[in-house]
């Protein structure tokens, strides 16, 4: 294999394994659950990404078959993991922040997206009707 390819698969493991140490390292220490979002959907998603890219690139290389496997998951990882991060701070605020108190007025006449636009003194609806118009 040439030095270059082999300086660069390297290169991509020693990127990948830091990336997923201090992503891994931020979900334990960070003190909440919004902070700590951050650690697994961005640096331990580069690094697993760099990681699977290197070995894409090794067997690519080394044995002349390029797998699509590596690539998939990588892209699947990276489809995911922020649609993910978006569900669970969705669900964390809408069960952690008062809007009325925690939140500042948009100024606009509607709300802040997570919650409904209602008045908060309306009473909630049934979710098995249909609203009326």
């Amino acid at each position: 294999m040439e030095f270059i390819v082999e300086l660069v698969i390297s290169v991509l493991i020693v990127i990948g394994g830091l990336f997923t140490l201090i992503g891994s390292f931020g979900l334990v220490k960070l003190p909440n659950l919004l902070m700590r979002l951050h650690a697994p959907t961005k640096a331990t998603t580069v690094g697993v990404g760099s990681i699977l890219i290197a070995s894409m690139l090794f067997f690519w290389v080394e044995r002349g078959t390029f797998t699509i496997h590596e690539l998939l998951i990588t892209i699947f990882l990276f489809l995911t993991a922020p649609i993910t991060a978006n569900l669970i701070g969705k669900a964390y605020l809408l069960r952690h922040v008062d809007p009325k108190d925690d939140l500042p007025h948009t100024g606009e006449a509607e709300g802040w997206a997570t919650f409904d636009v209602r008045d908060p003194e309306e009473q909630p609806r049934d979710p098995g009707k249909l609203p009326q118009d």
